[in-house]
Protein backbone atom coordinates (compact mmCIF):
# COMPACT_ATOMS: atom_id res chain seq x y z
CA UNK A 1 0.00 0.00 0.00
CA UNK A 2 1.32 3.44 -0.91
CA UNK A 3 2.24 5.77 1.89
CA UNK A 4 0.15 8.93 2.29
CA UNK A 5 1.86 11.91 0.71
CA UNK A 6 2.49 13.38 4.18
CA UNK A 7 4.58 10.32 5.07
CA UNK A 8 6.73 10.23 1.95
CA UNK A 9 10.44 10.68 2.74
CA UNK A 10 11.73 14.23 2.32
CA UNK A 11 13.71 14.66 -0.89
CA UNK A 12 16.83 16.73 -0.35
CA UNK A 13 17.78 19.23 -3.01
CA UNK A 14 20.94 18.56 -5.00
CA UNK A 15 23.99 19.97 -3.23
CA UNK A 16 26.49 22.29 -4.90
CA UNK A 17 30.23 22.56 -4.41
CA UNK A 18 31.68 25.43 -2.38
CA UNK A 19 29.85 27.89 -0.14
CA UNK A 20 27.66 29.57 -2.79
CA UNK A 21 25.82 28.26 -5.85
CA UNK A 22 27.40 29.25 -9.15
CA UNK A 23 25.57 27.27 -11.84
CA UNK A 24 22.19 28.60 -12.97
CA UNK A 25 20.39 25.39 -11.93
CA UNK A 26 21.89 25.56 -8.42
CA UNK A 27 20.51 29.01 -7.58
CA UNK A 28 17.48 27.50 -5.87
CA UNK A 29 16.63 30.61 -3.86
CA UNK A 30 16.70 33.00 -6.81
CA UNK A 31 14.77 30.51 -8.94
CA UNK A 32 12.05 30.38 -6.29
CA UNK A 33 11.58 34.09 -5.47
CA UNK A 34 8.15 33.65 -3.86
CA UNK A 35 9.63 31.37 -1.18
CA UNK A 36 12.90 33.24 -0.63
CA UNK A 37 11.80 36.86 -0.89
CA UNK A 38 14.38 38.22 1.57
CA UNK A 39 17.25 36.55 -0.26
CA UNK A 40 16.05 37.81 -3.63
CA UNK A 41 15.66 41.35 -2.28
CA UNK A 42 19.24 41.15 -1.03
CA UNK A 43 20.43 40.25 -4.55
CA UNK A 44 18.51 43.22 -5.98
CA UNK A 45 19.94 45.57 -3.35
CA UNK A 46 23.43 44.76 -4.70
CA UNK A 47 22.42 46.04 -8.14
CA UNK A 48 22.06 42.52 -9.55
CA UNK A 49 19.15 40.80 -11.24
CA UNK A 50 18.19 37.53 -9.52
CA UNK A 51 18.80 34.48 -11.72
CA UNK A 52 15.79 33.47 -13.78
CA UNK A 53 13.97 36.77 -13.28
CA UNK A 54 13.78 40.13 -15.03
CA UNK A 55 13.62 43.65 -13.63
CA UNK A 56 11.35 45.90 -15.68
CA UNK A 57 13.14 48.93 -17.10
CA UNK A 58 11.78 52.51 -17.01
CA UNK A 59 8.69 51.19 -15.24
CA UNK A 60 7.61 54.54 -13.78
CA UNK A 61 8.18 56.34 -17.08
CA UNK A 62 6.22 53.72 -19.04
CA UNK A 63 3.22 53.92 -16.70
CA UNK A 64 3.25 57.73 -16.70
CA UNK A 65 3.35 57.95 -20.51
CA UNK A 66 0.79 55.23 -21.24
CA UNK A 67 -1.48 56.67 -18.52
CA UNK A 68 -3.62 53.52 -18.18
CA UNK A 69 -7.19 54.04 -16.98
CA UNK A 70 -9.85 51.63 -15.64
CA UNK A 71 -11.71 49.87 -18.43
CA UNK A 72 -9.05 50.35 -21.10
CA UNK A 73 -7.59 47.63 -23.31
CA UNK A 74 -3.81 47.21 -23.41
CA UNK A 75 -1.22 45.09 -25.19
CA UNK A 76 2.16 44.18 -23.80
CA UNK A 77 3.78 43.00 -27.02
CA UNK A 78 6.79 41.59 -25.16
CA UNK A 79 5.37 40.00 -22.00
CA UNK A 80 8.65 38.59 -20.68
CA UNK A 81 8.64 38.26 -16.89
CA UNK A 82 5.44 40.33 -16.68
CA UNK A 83 6.69 43.28 -14.65
CA UNK A 84 5.25 46.00 -16.90
CA UNK A 85 2.07 43.95 -17.39
CA UNK A 86 1.51 43.62 -13.64
CA UNK A 87 1.56 47.39 -13.11
CA UNK A 88 -0.59 48.09 -16.18
CA UNK A 89 -3.18 45.59 -14.98
CA UNK A 90 -3.44 47.34 -11.63
CA UNK A 91 -4.31 50.56 -13.45
CA UNK A 92 -6.81 49.29 -16.04
CA UNK A 93 -8.87 47.30 -13.56
CA UNK A 94 -11.73 47.11 -12.97
CA UNK A 95 -13.16 46.57 -16.42
CA UNK A 96 -9.97 46.60 -18.46
CA UNK A 97 -8.07 43.79 -20.14
CA UNK A 98 -4.47 43.23 -21.16
CA UNK A 99 -3.18 40.88 -23.83
CA UNK A 100 0.41 39.76 -23.28
CA UNK A 101 2.30 38.50 -26.33
CA UNK A 102 5.49 36.48 -26.15
CA UNK A 103 7.23 34.30 -28.72
CA UNK A 104 9.05 32.28 -26.03
CA UNK A 105 7.17 29.02 -25.25
CA UNK A 106 9.49 28.33 -22.31
CA UNK A 107 8.90 31.54 -20.34
CA UNK A 108 5.33 32.40 -21.40
CA UNK A 109 3.55 29.73 -19.28
CA UNK A 110 5.71 30.59 -16.25
CA UNK A 111 4.72 34.25 -16.44
CA UNK A 112 1.07 33.42 -16.99
CA UNK A 113 1.10 31.15 -13.93
CA UNK A 114 2.66 33.88 -11.75
CA UNK A 115 0.07 36.44 -12.82
CA UNK A 116 -2.77 33.99 -12.20
CA UNK A 117 -1.49 33.36 -8.66
CA UNK A 118 -1.48 37.12 -8.12
CA UNK A 119 -5.20 37.19 -8.91
CA UNK A 120 -5.32 38.29 -12.55
CA UNK A 121 -7.89 35.96 -14.10
CA UNK A 122 -8.78 35.36 -17.77
CA UNK A 123 -11.23 38.27 -17.77
CA UNK A 124 -8.37 40.67 -17.02
CA UNK A 125 -5.34 39.05 -18.63
CA UNK A 126 -4.78 36.77 -21.62
CA UNK A 127 -1.41 35.29 -22.57
CA UNK A 128 -0.83 34.94 -26.32
CA UNK A 129 1.98 32.85 -27.81
CA UNK A 130 2.94 35.03 -30.75
CA UNK A 131 5.67 37.21 -32.17
CA UNK A 132 4.72 40.89 -32.04
CA UNK A 133 5.28 41.01 -35.80
CA UNK A 134 1.83 39.39 -36.01
CA UNK A 135 0.11 41.85 -33.65
CA UNK A 136 -2.38 43.03 -36.27
CA UNK A 137 -3.43 39.43 -37.03
CA UNK A 138 -3.67 38.62 -33.32
CA UNK A 139 -6.00 41.55 -32.66
CA UNK A 140 -8.10 40.65 -35.68
CA UNK A 141 -8.57 37.09 -34.40
CA UNK A 142 -9.57 38.50 -31.02
CA UNK A 143 -12.18 40.69 -32.70
CA UNK A 144 -10.42 43.93 -31.72
CA UNK A 145 -10.22 46.82 -34.17
CA UNK A 146 -7.79 48.70 -31.95
CA UNK A 147 -6.54 49.07 -28.37
CA UNK A 148 -5.86 51.98 -26.04
CA UNK A 149 -2.17 51.33 -25.44
CA UNK A 150 0.71 49.17 -26.66
CA UNK A 151 4.06 48.54 -25.01
CA UNK A 152 7.03 46.85 -26.69
CA UNK A 153 10.16 46.28 -24.59
CA UNK A 154 12.59 45.06 -27.24
CA UNK A 155 15.69 42.92 -26.92
CA UNK A 156 16.10 39.96 -24.62
CA UNK A 157 14.91 39.18 -21.10
CA UNK A 158 17.22 38.41 -18.22
CA UNK A 159 15.65 34.96 -17.77
CA UNK A 160 16.80 34.01 -21.26
CA UNK A 161 20.29 35.40 -20.73
CA UNK A 162 20.73 33.70 -17.36
CA UNK A 163 19.82 30.21 -18.55
CA UNK A 164 22.90 28.72 -20.27
CA UNK A 165 20.72 26.10 -21.98
CA UNK A 166 19.29 28.86 -24.18
CA UNK A 167 22.72 29.82 -25.56
CA UNK A 168 22.33 33.61 -25.29
CA UNK A 169 25.32 34.33 -23.06
CA UNK A 170 29.08 34.04 -23.37
CA UNK A 171 29.48 33.99 -19.59
CA UNK A 172 28.47 30.33 -19.26
CA UNK A 173 28.87 27.40 -21.59
CA UNK A 174 25.81 26.00 -23.32
CA UNK A 175 24.45 24.99 -26.72
CA UNK A 176 24.93 27.63 -29.41
CA UNK A 177 21.20 28.16 -29.95
CA UNK A 178 19.91 31.73 -29.27
CA UNK A 179 16.36 31.07 -30.49
CA UNK A 180 13.68 32.87 -28.49
CA UNK A 181 11.36 30.16 -29.73
CA UNK A 182 13.48 26.97 -29.61
CA UNK A 183 10.69 25.10 -31.41
CA UNK A 184 11.14 27.04 -34.67
CA UNK A 185 13.86 28.21 -37.01
CA UNK A 186 17.56 27.46 -37.06
CA UNK A 187 20.01 27.82 -34.21
CA UNK A 188 22.97 30.18 -34.23
CA UNK A 189 25.26 27.21 -34.86
CA UNK A 190 23.36 26.23 -38.00
CA UNK A 191 23.14 29.83 -39.19
CA UNK A 192 26.92 30.24 -38.94
CA UNK A 193 27.49 27.06 -40.93
CA UNK A 194 25.18 28.25 -43.70
CA UNK A 195 26.38 31.82 -44.20
CA UNK A 196 29.47 32.85 -46.15
CA UNK A 197 32.33 34.60 -44.39
CA UNK A 198 31.36 37.88 -46.06
CA UNK A 199 27.75 37.58 -44.88
CA UNK A 200 28.82 36.79 -41.31
CA UNK A 201 31.01 39.90 -41.33
CA UNK A 202 28.14 42.00 -42.71
CA UNK A 203 25.84 40.63 -40.02
CA UNK A 204 28.28 41.69 -37.29
CA UNK A 205 28.61 45.16 -38.78
CA UNK A 206 24.91 45.74 -39.43
CA UNK A 207 23.53 44.32 -36.16
CA UNK A 208 26.23 45.43 -33.74
CA UNK A 209 28.54 47.97 -35.41
CA UNK A 210 31.46 45.60 -34.81
CA UNK A 211 34.69 47.18 -36.08
CA UNK A 212 36.57 43.85 -36.09
CA UNK A 213 33.81 42.06 -37.99
CA UNK A 214 36.07 40.75 -40.76
CA UNK A 215 38.60 39.19 -38.37
CA UNK A 216 35.89 37.63 -36.21
CA UNK A 217 34.02 36.27 -39.23
CA UNK A 218 37.23 34.67 -40.54
CA UNK A 219 37.93 33.01 -37.17
CA UNK A 220 34.36 31.70 -36.98
CA UNK A 221 34.51 30.18 -40.46
CA UNK A 222 37.72 28.32 -39.58
CA UNK A 223 36.01 26.53 -36.66
CA UNK A 224 32.32 26.58 -37.49
CA UNK A 225 31.89 22.92 -38.44
CA UNK A 226 32.65 21.95 -34.84
CA UNK A 227 31.19 25.10 -33.28
CA UNK A 228 28.20 23.84 -31.32
CA UNK A 229 28.66 25.59 -27.97
CA UNK A 230 28.86 29.15 -26.71
CA UNK A 231 32.33 28.41 -25.38
CA UNK A 232 33.53 27.57 -28.89
CA UNK A 233 32.11 30.82 -30.31
CA UNK A 234 33.62 32.86 -27.50
CA UNK A 235 36.99 31.23 -28.08
CA UNK A 236 36.82 32.05 -31.80
CA UNK A 237 36.26 35.74 -31.04
CA UNK A 238 39.09 35.71 -28.51
CA UNK A 239 41.44 34.02 -30.98
CA UNK A 240 40.65 36.58 -33.68
CA UNK A 241 41.16 39.61 -31.47
CA UNK A 242 44.14 38.35 -29.52
CA UNK A 243 45.93 38.11 -32.85
CA UNK A 244 44.79 41.65 -33.59
CA UNK A 245 46.35 42.74 -30.27
CA UNK A 246 43.10 43.87 -28.65
CA UNK A 247 42.90 44.34 -24.88
CA UNK A 248 40.90 42.03 -22.62
CA UNK A 249 38.23 44.72 -22.24
CA UNK A 250 38.00 45.21 -26.00
CA UNK A 251 37.66 41.45 -26.50
CA UNK A 252 34.84 41.27 -23.95
CA UNK A 253 32.95 44.11 -25.64
CA UNK A 254 33.43 42.56 -29.08
CA UNK A 255 32.21 39.20 -27.76
CA UNK A 256 29.10 40.85 -26.37
CA UNK A 257 28.46 42.57 -29.71
CA UNK A 258 28.98 39.30 -31.59
CA UNK A 259 26.34 37.57 -29.47
CA UNK A 260 23.97 40.49 -29.94
CA UNK A 261 24.39 40.45 -33.69
CA UNK A 262 23.81 36.71 -33.95
CA UNK A 263 20.78 36.79 -31.65
CA UNK A 264 19.18 39.52 -33.77
CA UNK A 265 19.80 37.51 -36.94
CA UNK A 266 18.64 34.17 -35.54
CA UNK A 267 15.34 35.66 -34.35
CA UNK A 268 14.74 38.06 -37.24
CA UNK A 269 14.34 40.85 -34.70
CA UNK A 270 14.72 43.82 -37.03
CA UNK A 271 12.29 42.52 -39.64
CA UNK A 272 9.81 41.76 -36.83
CA UNK A 273 10.19 45.33 -35.57
CA UNK A 274 9.62 46.69 -39.09
CA UNK A 275 6.35 44.72 -39.26
CA UNK A 276 5.24 45.98 -35.86
CA UNK A 277 5.97 49.61 -36.72
CA UNK A 278 4.08 49.33 -40.01
CA UNK A 279 1.01 47.88 -38.26
CA UNK A 280 0.99 50.08 -35.15
CA UNK A 281 -1.36 52.79 -36.46
CA UNK A 282 -4.03 50.24 -37.39
CA UNK A 283 -3.68 48.57 -33.98
CA UNK A 284 -4.29 51.76 -31.97
CA UNK A 285 -7.57 53.51 -31.31
CA UNK A 286 -7.77 57.25 -31.90
CA UNK A 287 -5.74 58.77 -29.08
CA UNK A 288 -4.08 55.43 -28.38
CA UNK A 289 -0.58 55.48 -26.89
CA UNK A 290 2.46 53.39 -27.75
CA UNK A 291 5.79 53.11 -25.91
CA UNK A 292 8.80 51.28 -27.34
CA UNK A 293 12.00 50.56 -25.43
CA UNK A 294 15.05 49.98 -27.64
CA UNK A 295 18.54 48.80 -26.74
CA UNK A 296 20.74 49.50 -29.76
CA UNK A 297 20.93 51.91 -32.68
CA UNK A 298 19.48 49.49 -35.23
CA UNK A 299 16.23 49.32 -33.28
CA UNK A 300 16.13 52.96 -32.21
CA UNK A 301 16.74 54.35 -35.70
CA UNK A 302 13.82 52.35 -37.04
CA UNK A 303 11.47 53.56 -34.31
CA UNK A 304 12.53 57.20 -34.73
CA UNK A 305 12.08 57.04 -38.51
CA UNK A 306 8.65 55.42 -38.26
CA UNK A 307 7.35 57.83 -35.62
CA UNK A 308 8.67 60.89 -37.48
CA UNK A 309 7.07 59.74 -40.73
CA UNK A 310 3.81 59.08 -38.88
CA UNK A 311 3.86 62.55 -37.37
CA UNK A 312 4.58 64.13 -40.76
CA UNK A 313 1.69 62.29 -42.44
CA UNK A 314 -0.76 62.94 -39.62
CA UNK A 315 -0.94 59.36 -38.38
CA UNK A 316 0.46 60.36 -35.00
CA UNK A 317 -0.66 63.48 -33.16
CA UNK A 318 2.42 63.62 -30.93
CA UNK A 319 5.74 61.79 -30.71
CA UNK A 320 8.72 61.85 -28.37
CA UNK A 321 11.19 64.22 -30.00
CA UNK A 322 14.16 63.31 -27.82
CA UNK A 323 15.10 59.95 -26.35
CA UNK A 324 14.27 59.21 -22.73
CA UNK A 325 16.97 57.32 -20.82
CA UNK A 326 16.80 55.39 -17.56
CA UNK A 327 17.46 57.58 -14.54
CA UNK A 328 20.87 57.65 -12.90
CA UNK A 329 19.40 55.81 -9.92
CA UNK A 330 18.01 53.05 -12.13
CA UNK A 331 21.23 52.71 -14.11
CA UNK A 332 23.08 52.26 -10.83
CA UNK A 333 20.65 49.77 -9.29
CA UNK A 334 19.99 47.88 -12.55
CA UNK A 335 23.02 48.01 -14.89
CA UNK A 336 21.05 46.27 -17.65
CA UNK A 337 19.08 49.52 -18.09
CA UNK A 338 22.12 51.56 -19.20
CA UNK A 339 21.56 51.22 -22.93
CA UNK A 340 17.78 51.70 -23.05
CA UNK A 341 16.11 54.43 -25.09
CA UNK A 342 12.40 55.11 -24.64
CA UNK A 343 10.24 56.47 -27.47
CA UNK A 344 6.50 57.14 -27.51
CA UNK A 345 3.77 58.23 -29.89
CA UNK A 346 0.06 59.07 -29.69
CA UNK A 347 -2.34 58.05 -32.46
CA UNK A 348 -4.10 60.95 -34.17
Amino acid sequence: MDKPSSELPHKRRKRYSGTHPHAFSEKYKELNPEKYKADVEHVISRGDTPAGTHRSICLEEVIAILNPQPGEVAVDATLGYGGHTRELLKKILPGGKLYGLDVDPVELPKTEARLRVEGFGPDAFAAVHSNFASLSKVLSKLGLSGVDMILADLGISSMQIDNPERGFTFKRDGPLDMRMNPEKGESAALLLRRLSEAKIAALLKDNADESDADAIAHAIVQKRQSMTTTRALTQAVKTALTGAKRSAEEITKATRRTYQALRIAVNGELSALDSLLADLPSCLKSGGRVVILTFHSGEDNRVVSSFEEGKATGVYAKIQDEEIRASAEERYSNPRSKSVRLRWAIRA
